[in-house]
């Protein structure tokens, strides 16, 4: 029998019905004659409550006993989604990250996983047995519970994959695929019926939110196939496979992402001798990731402004870190600024093309839309504007760029 691996996000498993209706997909599975494994999320809005209890007690809190108190939210719907497939006849149960083991790096909050030990599992799929794995969630060496970073049961469910050689991994959401810009900000934004994984971990990393960045990334080493898949509709989705898999024609560019969740920072009138990277070390230190870097040197040549981004999360212990250290890059001033966003083209015509990087810039300056930051890959081209901008930046780049999609 050939293994899957069905995930279910928050929204596909906030409420007990819609719980009931994730075990009849499984269920279905079960049926046609398929090894099953589920990871699942926490029920919608859990995880943001969790997180608000640890905040309200602590800015400086300890990060090991935040992945406790975190990670619970798996917990209750690994079980219940057991429960319910028990009441169809299915057998289950569920596995905690601890249990199988799921071994993780000890950086709590942001722990990447090591190794899966899969012999307790295989044992018990081996039976009959459908697994529900709760996920975002592992074990560190030192034995204490650890989190993936938000949107980590994606992580789980394609590790798990990898490490069972799955036929395949399929992401269940609320929305049906991946498409060329978030549709709940884009109206005319189409849905993809492939795309390449190098295309997709650029999508997510620059902020489209419907897989994370590290399962897409393992996806593409360890050739699991994925795909997106609506929860509450029957339809096709979004396969995510190797570029030798798509179809022969594709766009040149694939899709808009944009992020609104990052505060730009300023140090004022720091020494032009000081080495940059010393600042981006010191909160690499701490799992703070600088973006948006982007210097502006004084007219006398000793001093410049140097501005970055860092998620909206992170601001706070970000800045206490750089104001403890002001002495030692002696820096005048910390400036913040939270409206902002950035706005990413990506596409494989980036690397290949003039037009599709001056059309950006081009279609910008027409807008009035200033350009306060840019970063460049091979297949992405960001751009950091006013928040307030991006809204009409992304709709004129869709329609620019060819992605609007056609009526019916």
């Amino acid at each position: 029998m050939t293994c899957i691996v069905q995930k279910f996000g928050g929204t596909s498993l906030a409420t007990l019905d819609l719980i009931k209706k994730a075990a009849l997909r499984v269920k279905g599975e079960v049926e046609a004659g398929h090894t099953v494994v589920v990871v699942v999320s926490a029920m919608a809005g859990t995880t943001n409550t969790l997180v608000e209890y640890v905040s309200d007690l602590s800015t400086t809190y300890d990060r090991a006993e935040y992945d406790v108190v975190v990670s619970s939210g798996e917990q209750v719907t690994a079980g219940l989604l057991a429960l319910s497939l028990q009441n169809l006849g299915i057998p289950a149960r569920s596995w905690q990250g601890w249990q199988i083991p799921i071994y993780t790096s000890s950086h709590h909050a942001q722990a990447k996983i090591d190794h899966i030990d899969t012999d307790l599992l295989l044992h018990d799929l081996n039976k009959g047995t459908v697994a529900v794995v709760a996920g975002f969630q592992g074990l560190s060496r030192n034995g204490r519970i650890t989190t993936l970073g938000r949107g980590g049961s994606d992580t789980t469910a394609v590790a798990l994959a990898a490490a069972l050689k799955a036929e395949r991994c399929d992401i269940f959401t609320d929305v049906e695929g991946i498409y060329t810009a978030d549709p709940n900000y884009i109206t005319t934004a189409g849905k993809l019926d492939h795309i390449a994984y190098q295309e997709m971990l650029e999508l997510a990393a620059q902020g489209a939110k419907v897989l994370q960045r590290d399962s897409v990334e393992l996806a593409m080493h360890n050739r699991v196939r994925l795909r997106v898949l609506s929860s509450l509709r029957d339809t096709p989705g979004t396969l995510v496979t190797s570029e030798n898999e798509l179809r022969a024609t594709r766009k040149h560019i694939s899709g808009i992402a944009h992020s609104l969740s990052h505060v730009k920072l300023t140090l004022c009138a720091l020494p032009s001798t000081l080495p940059l990277e010393e600042i981006r070390s010191l909160l690499n230190s701490q799992n703070i990731p600088l973006d948006m870097g982007h210097q502006k040197l004084f007219p006398c040549g000793t001093l410049l402004d140097f501005s970055f981004t860092v998620p909206a999360t992170e601001e706070r212990r970000a800045v206490e870190m750089l104001q403890t250290a002001k002495n030692k890059f002696n820096f005048r001033d910390l400036l913040r600024n939270s409206d902002v966003a950035k706005v990413s083209v990506i596409g494989s015509g980036l690397q290949t093309e003039y037009s599709p990087s001056h059309k950006l810039f081009q279609t910008l300056r027409e807008k009035g839309i200033e350009v306060q930051a840019v970063a460049a890959s091979d297949i992405k081209l960001s751009v950091l504007i006013a928040a307030h901008e991006a809204g009409r930046a992304i709709s004129t780049l869709h329609t620019v760029y060819q992605l609007d999609a056609e009526e019916n």
